[in-house]
């Protein structure tokens, strides 16, 4: 009885060690299809105003050689490799009025994707003030005005009072 314990063991560790099948399948068996490829193109961001950049990323079936993207907003840009994906930023023309433009992706093996890109009216930019802090002409009136010819005086007088201190007669000395 005891050897008859072992005999059930082997099988059971035999089912154990065996190597899990290979999801390609056996060798020489059929082949597999090729796993599906997203064809795509992204923009980021995608509402802009004109004269900003934008990022496009975009994948083909063959992402070790560039593509191109095309939109009214930018014109023609060639998207090139890079950490598995194509990847451009160009900027949107100045001149592109407000509205909606497609972005198309033409990988070279002829497929295709598109998205869409919202260009939205310039903000003029104004330049700010800074703060009005005090001195280095950050503020007006009256004593920003006064400023350097009160020092001047006062620097002046200052050295008037210091020479008729030295010229005077001193008391001790007259003892």
């Amino acid at each position: 009885m005891l050897a008859a314990a072992p005999a059930l063991a082997a099988p059971e560790r035999a089912a154990v060690a065996a190597p899990a099948p290979q999801p390609e399948g056996p060798p020489g068996g059929a082949p597999q299809p090729a796993p599906s490829v997203d064809i795509f193109v992204e923009v980021s961001p995608s509402t802009v105003q004109p004269g900003y950049l934008v990022g496009i990323r975009a994948s083909c079936r063959d992402n070790s050689v560039g593509a191109t993207v095309v939109s009214d907003a930018f014109g023609a840009v060639g998207v090139q490799p890079q950490r598995g994906v194509l990847t451009a930023a160009p900027m949107v023309r100045e001149r592109t009025r407000p509205g909606n433009y497609r972005v198309k992706l033409e990988c070279r093996d002829g497929e295709t994707a598109s998205t869409m890109l919202q260009v939205v009216k310039k903000i003029p930019v104004q330049p700010s003030r800074g703060p009005a802090t005090g001195f280095g002409g950050g503020s007006g009136g009256l004593t920003g005005k006064l400023l350097l010819p009160g020092g001047a005086a006062l620097t002046i007088t200052g050295l008037i009072l210091a020479v008729m201190a030295f010229r005077r007669p001193r008391a001790g000395a007259r003892r």
